[in-house]
């Protein structure tokens, strides 16, 4: 059977603890922390439908009820503030909610992100497939032009290549320890034929400064790699060694995505990003 020529599903996997934001995260997720006004995990499902996604998967994990709430009905609220500005205020999520599907399951142990990825096979089936990590949260260039967020470029590429894809951005050499990194043969310019993936490299083991970032286009072949995957550090399953491992025996892109990155999961780049979106986006309102 052939598989879709696009793709129309998209996993987030939202079942991590969220410690470097502890002690906010203790008893919220972090994919429920306001850039400003509006959740990570709001942003990330906004980027997914922009690339013409409509079903969207969530992998989820004790104490992550609030995501499914959010993209949910709240009749209290909504009573309350009926008829006055406020109710404006939940035109966007309402938006989202009326034109996707969204399905949630329950990662039972924190096994890595590649075993959070085989945990929603059940929603992907044989289908390619996004996969957006909210806390990487991804913004369009500002530059004037119409170009879409990242994940809708993954996209196009993947409708071009018909073949697993990969964000990537440069980071400094040292920290490439925090990152996949790749190595590969460019083939546009910003686009990569990945080679070699390496999980975490210290900087001098690092083959490039090219790192992989939470934007991914799979095909359903990967849930095949990610049961052959051994766990690696900390016993957990990852991606970027499955992936490596489909570079090897059939073919990985990489692409330099445009548009600014900023890494939410983290206490500075989640400053950042609030600074970003309340000069950018909130003033102009």
């Amino acid at each position: 059977m052939s598989l879709p020529k696009t793709v129309k599903k998209c996993l987030f996997p939202v079942a991590g603890y969220g410690t470097r934001f502890l002690p906010a995260t203790k008893s919220m997720p972090k994919e429920m922390l306001p850039i400003v006004n509006k959740p990570l995990i709001q942003y990330a499902a906004e980027e997914a439908m922009e690339a013409g996604v409509t079903k969207m998967g969530f992998i989820t994990g004790r104490g992550k009820r609030a995501i499914a709430d959010y993209f949910d009905n709240n009749y209290e609220l909504e009573h309350e503030i009926a008829g006055s500005k406020k109710a404006e205020n939940l035109n966007d999520i309402n938006n989202v909610m009326d034109s996707g599907q969204f399905i949630f399951m329950r990662q039972r142990e924190m096994l890595g992100l590649g075993h959070a990825i085989l945990t929603g096979e059940p929603i992907i089936g044989n289908e390619p497939f996004a996969v957006i990590l909210a806390d990487d949260l991804c913004v369009a260039p500002r530059d004037g032009s119409d170009t879409p967020r990242a994940m809708a470029q993954l996209i196009e590429l993947y409708n071009q290549y018909q073949c697993c894809i990969v964000a990537i951005e440069e980071v400094p050499k040292s920290d490439t320890g925090s990152y996949g990194i790749i190595s590969g043969e460019e083939i546009e310019p910003g686009i990569y034929d990945v080679s070699d993936m390496i999980e975490k490299p210290k900087p001098e083991d690092a083959p490039t400064n090219m790192a992989i970032i939470g934007r991914y286009v799979l095909t359903p072949q990967i849930f095949d790699y990610l049961r052959q995957t051994k766990p690696g550090a900390n016993g957990e399953v990852q991606i970027t060694d499955a992936l490596k491992q489909v570079a090897r025996e059939e073919r990985v892109i990489a692409v330099k995505f445009a548009g600014q990155r900023f890494d939410c999961g983290s206490i500075p780049g989640f400053v950042e990003a609030t600074n970003y979106f309340y000069e950018h986006e909130f003033k102009a309102q």
